[in-house]
């Protein structure tokens, strides 16, 4: 890894006013600034130099904001399909596949590519970091954080849903750096994240910042990276589930970048992303044109999130309107949002495994279900390129492999209506 030189060097642009400004340790966004943005990164090296494949997912360090290097990641992998392509009368459909599948050289352990945001996030944290990592996830993201934490001895709070707790299982035990709490049964993701909100008012707690961190975008930017690289060319249309469209969002700005090398094409790939029914608040506001959301009422969304197979995607406070996120991504590259029923994505899941050969995550089968609809409509031309973003797989595949499983268990039910002092008291004395 001495080929690689760090930390990596890169500076953070404002989408409000243009200004530029040096990465001060932990910036999540510009302070002083006349509306909310995203914070954008921009590397010195204009065009990517990609590594091997032992450097895991640094093979794209030249467009990751790096100051170490931590053990144990994979790169997502693209190939182009044939069976799922003949099926669908597509001719170039190439698939980016993130999870657990050795035979295609994707080795995952978490069998999602969550941890190409935990990999990323948790290497731009210098070395004298000491403060705990707050994080909070519906299940896939919480499980990638949890591995590369615990192999890197990084010290890390989780907060995540008690319905969801199941997909909090590992391989080999979790080193005593990793700690788990979550809001009462019934709750939902957005439970999840107001609790972490309190927990980094605490001192000794920094928050991991979601679609802030630009750590996280760019760590999920490198499937469109694979893509590219592999194919030759920026894809003409990407497919993928969301619930917070930080994937999309990471994917439009790493089109950006490509743009910018010079080498990958001069257009935008067309975003045809996807949420699974009855729980689809930013394909209602994308249909309408409109930056804001739609109000909701909570135990609506609540009951609606029960009702999903794909819950990773039941974000309710997604990074949509804000400068520089998913409205302004789908506003420049023409996109469109569509919504997916369970029995489709289940239909869809099956059809992969059948032509592909690999089990897939019900996120995934969200967007192949959307791509089987637009090949059937003809939103889809068979000679585009397409990349079909599969965001999780391999699970049944990777507990082929593993005698048993160990799952993490909350050191703590905190109810949502919990006050800081309390909290505080309850997490010191974990």
């Amino acid at each position: 890894m001495n080929e690689l030189h760090l930390p990596t060097m890169y500076y953070l642009r404002s989408l409000v006013t243009g200004d530029t400004f040096e990465d001060e340790g932990w910036m999540l966004e510009a302070a002083g600034e006349p509306k909310p943005s995203l914070l954008s990164s921009v590397y010195d090296k204009v065009q990517l130099t990609v590594k091997d494949t032992r450097f895991g997912i640094y093979k794209f360090a030249d467009w990751l904001p790096l100051h170490r290097i931590l053990e144990g990641s994979s790169a997502p992998v693209t190939y182009k399909s044939e069976k799922l392509a003949r099926q669908l009368g597509l001719k170039n459909l190439y698939i980016t596949f993130s999870g657990y599948w050795p035979d295609r050289g994707a080795l995952m352990r978490t069998c999602s590519f969550k941890e190409t945001e935990a990999y990323s996030v948790c290497a731009r944290l210098g070395p004298e970091q000491h403060q705990t990592l707050v994080v909070a996830s519906a299940g896939n993201t919480a499980r990638s954080f949890a591995r590369v934490c615990s192999d890197n001895h990084i010290p890390l709070l989780l907060s995540v849903p008690s319905d969801t707790l199941n997909a909090l299982w590992f391989d080999t035990p979790l080193n005593d750096c990793v700690t788990l709490i979550s809001p009462p049964p019934g709750c939902d993701y957005y439970d999840a994240i107001h609790l972490s909100n309190l927990v980094c008012q605490l001192d000794g707690f920094i928050p991991e910042g979601g679609a802030k961190n630009i750590a996280r975008r760019d760590g999920m930017a490198t499937t469109v990276l694979s893509a590219a690289t592999t194919i030759g060319r920026i894809p003409d249309i990407y497919f993928q589930a969301v619930g917070s469209g930080t994937g999309a969002i990471a994917a439009w700005e790493a089109n950006l970048r490509l743009i910018a090398d010079g080498r990958f094409g001069s257009y935008k790939m067309k975003l045809y992303l996807s949420q699974n029914f009855p729980f689809h608040p930013m394909v209602d506001a994308w249909k309408a044109r409109s930056r804001d959301l739609f109000p909701m009422d909570d135990q609506l969304a609540r009951e609606q999130v029960m009702q999903i197979d794909a819950k990773v995607l039941s974000n309710r406070k997604p990074p949509y309107g804000i400068i520089g996120g998913l409205f302004d991504a789908l506003l420049d590259t023409d996109g469109e949002m569509v919504f997916v029923t369970n029995e489709e994505a289940s239909e869809a899941a099956r059809l992969f495994e059948d032509e592909e050969g690999i089990d897939i995550h019900p996120a995934a089968a969200v967007a192949t279900a959307s791509l089987i609809q637009a090949a059937g409509n003809n939103v889809v031309s068979k000679d585009e390129v397409i990349m079909l973003n599969i965001t999780g797989g391999g699970e049944a595949r990777f507990r082929e492999d593993k005698e048993e499983l160990v799952y993490l268990k909350p050191s703590l039910i905190i109810n949502t209506d919990v006050t800081l002092r309390e909290l505080e008291k309850m997490i010191r004395a974990i």
